[in-house]
């Protein structure tokens, strides 16, 4: 077992109809200015961007807006964000959508705070001293970034995607209503949920110390998407499915699945980052092609973290 810190700030807020509440959440952070920022229009079509706007109205709360989040978000959008930003004094950031959006939002974040060139944090160039409070209306179940301190953009230029990790990132709040999640296609809901197996899956197999009761947490977490998973392909609209889905999502990539661990491979992660930026595919589907390459390539000199795998995960019981 390896020493750590864990540090997890974000407040969540769970459960249906909780994205009436974000005026009053974004109230309580004393901000006055904030940019909703939201990818394509089915924020608008669904009547979600609506409640939104009607919240904080509500609150007395101004705002100004930046849709047009892609997945793998541009950098272009992120320095469009930062000049609107700047421009009607702004001071917090509400990210309206999944992973993509909350990761553009981060990084807008960075810039508004930090001198110099945004992309320089994910070239690892130089390290961010600040970010601009963020909050969360958690649309779709798979990044994990509404409890994370990571995010992830790509530079138009070359398609060039990289990752910046800093605990000054993580949002304030993340609202997560699971039913938001229910008019996702069926390929988007699979690409999130293998997502959110491997942020667990990347901690689980490690050839370090490890914590029992970190694995125990990592193991129940992967069997619980892996069941839920099937429910939601003959139950798009299964609220328990949902949630457990959604929950999930959060618990694997805020620090909880390592704790005590090496830190984890994310071998998969940087590959799939690459293949990601050049061909622009769903991550999760880039996960799944390059996963079991990386399994087999380790497998010989990972072999009990597998047969472990295989027993609490898979619940194989013939493990020689």
């Amino acid at each position: 077992m390896f020493q750590f810190n864990y540090h997890t700030p974000t407040r969540v807020i769970f459960g249906k109809d909780t994205e009436q509440q974000a005026g009053q959440l974004v109230k309580n952070t004393g901000c006055s200015k904030v940019l909703i920022h939201y990818g394509g229009g089915s924020a608008e079509r669904s009547g979600l961007l609506g409640r939104i706007q009607d919240s904080l109205n509500a609150e007395g709360i101004a705002y100004v807006e930046l849709g047009g989040v892609v997945p793998n978000p541009r950098l272009s959008l992120v320095y469009q964000g930062i000049e609107l930003c700047r421009k009607e004094k702004v001071d917090f950031l509400l990210a309206v959508g999944g992973g993509s959006v909350i990761d553009s939002c981060k990084a807008i974040g960075y810039g508004l705070t930090n001198e110099g060139d945004v992309w320089d944090f994910y070239e690892h160039t130089r390290q961010a001293s600040a970010c601009m409070p963020i909050g969360v209306v958690l649309t779709i179940a798979a990044a994990g970034s509404e409890m994370s301190n990571s995010s992830v953009i790509t530079k138009d230029e070359g398609m060039v995607k990289r990752g910046y990790n800093n605990e000054i990132c993580r949002p304030v709040f993340a609202v997560m209503n699971p039913e938001l999640t229910m008019t996702l296609p069926a390929y988007q809901t699979a690409c999130g949920c293998t997502d959110i197996l491997m942020h667990t899956m990347e901690r689980y197999f490690t050839n370090g110390g490890n914590m029992e009761l970190t694995d125990a947490i990592a193991e129940a977490l992967m069997r619980t998407v892996m069941r839920n998973a099937l429910i939601l392909k003959k139950e798009p609209e299964n609220y328990d499915a949902r949630a457990q889905i959604m929950w999930a999502g959060s618990l694997s990539h805020n620090g909880l699945t390592g704790c005590g661990n090496d830190g984890g491979d994310f071998a998969t992660h940087g590959l799939e980052h690459e293949i990601g930026g050049m061909f622009d595919v769903a991550h999760g589907a880039g996960l799944a092609a390059v996963w079991g390459s990386w399994a087999r390539y380790v497998l010989q000199d990972c072999l009990p973290r597998f047969s472990k795998f295989a027993r609490n995960v898979m619940g194989v019981t013939d493990v020689g």
